[in-house]
């Protein structure tokens, strides 16, 4: 079923993510804020309110990355905007922070013609630590969050791409390496 709870609320934040930039170009921090943590708190939910419906799917997954790819890529820019000082100290750990995110796309892209959606534990780590790292360095100009995040997503890529090596074909919702050795079989 397409227009189920989950999958709304990822449609949500790949709907939202024009207006983060809208917040950010109309120079919005309070609106930023607010649209980013309904963002976030949309991804959260997605995946708790699907696996309690039983609603859980390859095109969920699907929409749930997209929603995550454009979270993650439209934030950067939007706070460009609006707090260009604390980018430019921070250039060299968002530029990090977007490659790392992007390489084990790629590899998956090239291994199997379109994005993975694994969703493991590293990711969901990471993702919590990122976003209250952001929170801290955006709202509180503290940075030690948000670097400790960015060692998370280098494991998370790792992971990933250790992922992407062993499968011989895309799946989605693989929690760990360690699952996907289990899937090989």
């Amino acid at each position: 079923m397409l227009l189920n709870i989950p999958n709304m609320l990822s449609l949500f934040r790949i709907i939202s993510a024009p207006f983060l930039l809208l917040t950010g170009w109309f120079g919005m921090e309070n609106l930023f804020f607010i649209l980013f943590g309904l963002m976030l708190l949309s991804d959260v939910l997605d995946g708790i309110i699907a696996r309690m419906l039983d609603q859980t799917s390859e095109l969920g997954a699907r929409l749930d990355s997209y929603g995550d790819i454009l979270t993650y890529l439209t934030t950067p820019l939007a706070a460009w905007w609006l707090w260009p000082d604390v980018v430019k100290e921070e250039i060299y750990y968002i530029i990090a922070a977007i490659i790392i995110y992007i390489l084990p796309a790629i590899f998956a892209f090239i291994k199997f013609g379109k994005l993975a959606s694994y969703h493991t534990w590293m990711t969901k780590v990471s993702a919590v630590l990122m976003s209250a790292g952001v929170v801290m360095l955006l709202g509180f100009e503290n940075n030690l969050l948000f670097h400790i995040a960015i060692y998370f997503l280098v494991i998370e890529m790792v992971e990933n791409i250790v992922i992407t090596t062993m499968l011989p074909k895309q799946k989605s919702n693989i929690y760990s390496v360690w699952h996907a050795w289990k899937e090989r079989g």
